[in-house]
């Protein structure tokens, strides 16, 4: 295993290599140890440019041999793309790192992953929010990936682990290093229950380059990305356009329009983003694709975590149902809609003959469209209304 090992490092430490043309390397070469005894005239005759033939004649392996005796004395595990057990989500894509270093265990991917991700610096709210969601999200059935950064990415870790959860951290730092210091008991418990994982190997600092590139390996290894509480500027952001670009769902939890941690959640929900305000709004989209594994946190769980049953969306009636009682679901949601606020009110009755476009429905309500974009988060988070994909709106249960 160690010599295996060392020929990986090896690999990774090439300068001026990145991931993606590492993996196109050893697709050419097969192994890591043929490519390092591949000399000039045989890396010449793979097309390789002379720079990078360069990088690859160091055949010195001191310091990978350094990198792995850090690794067996502080208890670290390598997964690379030749292993089995590393993460299939995240070898699907080509930049993914060839080599992941690894403290505790990846759990298997039998369960829905959810990344929930924020602002480092959040007021108390916003950080007791991303702890239940963290909380319930473990409940439904479901893992937590974040970036164990300070803030919303801890708190969530914090709520998974208080339910039983696993979590998955990626760092931007070697993963025997505490970024930040105060987090060290949570990346011990992590480390217990679930894993730390980095492309960097032991003894790299937390620079700040490192962060907005190990986002891609979060939403990567994720089914879906939640951003929590965002500014515009925020680095929670990237994470999401990653997950974009990686076909995974991107949600975001909707906030006031004048606080300025929900801007940037905001601002992905008028990009097409998906709102969720709970654990199972995180999750109800994979219940079918994960059996037995998925369910619904009961209501009595939620009110212990102080929210109101009635919060929740109505589940989708059953097959079969009586007529009755979708007759007085409707006559329920005819109601609320007349209890709005006169804004709401008149955007909810714009969508009682059937979906719309924004566009559409700012021109049928006559409203300003910023004040529309706002009445409709407040909308989705009372579940009068419902988002689907290309900012088409509806009214909940229609």
């Amino acid at each position: 295993m160690e010599e295996k090992a060392l020929y990986w490092i090896w690999l990774t430490q090439r300068r001026g290599l990145g991931p993606t043309r590492q993996r196109a390397l050893l697709e050419r070469f097969g192994r890591p140890d043929a490519l390092y005894a591949a000399d000039d005239a045989a890396l010449a005759r793979a097309g390789i440019p002379a720079a990078a033939r360069q990088a690859l004649l160091d055949k010195d392996l001191g310091p990978a041999q350094g990198i792995w005796a850090r690794c067996r004395a502080g208890g670290i595990g390598i997964l690379t793309l030749a292993d089995p057990a590393y993460p299939a989500r995240l070898r699907l894509q080509e930049d993914a790192p060839i080599l992941l270093y690894r403290k505790g265990h990846l759990p298997p991917e039998n369960r829905p992953v959810i990344a929930l991700v924020g602002a480092r610096r959040a007021d108390p709210a916003a950080l007791a929010l991303a702890r239940r969601l963290g909380r319930e999200l473990a409940a439904c059935g479901g893992r937590v990936a974040t970036g164990m950064a300070k803030g919303i990415d801890a708190q969530a870790a914090e709520g998974a682990l208080e339910a039983g959860g696993t979590v998955i951290g990626v760092l931007g730092c070697g993963p025997d290093l505490v970024y930040p210091r105060e987090n060290a008991e949570l990346f011990a418990r992590v480390t217990e229950r679930g894993c730390l994982l980095s492309e960097y190997p032991p003894g790299t600092a937390p620079n700040a380059r490192n962060f907005p590139v190990r986002n891609r390996i979060i939403s990567a290894l994720s089914d879906g990305v939640a951003v929590v509480r965002a500014t515009e500027e925020s680095g929670a952001l990237i994470t999401a356009r990653w997950a974009a670009r990686q076909g995974r769902e991107v949600y975001a939890v909707p906030g006031a329009p004048d606080d300025p941690l929900s801007r940037g959640c905001n601002a992905l929900l008028r990009e097409g983003a998906l709102a969720a305000e709970s654990g199972w709004d995180l999750l109800r989209r994979y219940e079918f694709r994960y059996p037995g594994v998925v369910r619904r946190q009961d209501a009595s769980s939620q009110a212990r975590d102080g929210n109101a049953a009635s919060s929740r969306s109505a589940p989708l009636p059953r097959e079969g149902e009586a007529p009755a009682r979708a007759a007085e679901g409707a006559a329920r949601q005819q109601l609320d809609c007349s209890a709005l606020p006169p804004a709401q009110r008149r955007i909810a009755e714009a969508l009682s003959d059937g979906p719309l476009q924004l566009d559409a429905l700012i021109d049928k309500t006559g409203l300003p469209a910023a004040q529309v974009l706002a009445q409709l988060t407040l909308l989705q988070i009372k579940h009068t209304i419902t988002q689907r994909p290309g900012k088409l709106y509806e009214l909940s249960g229609g």
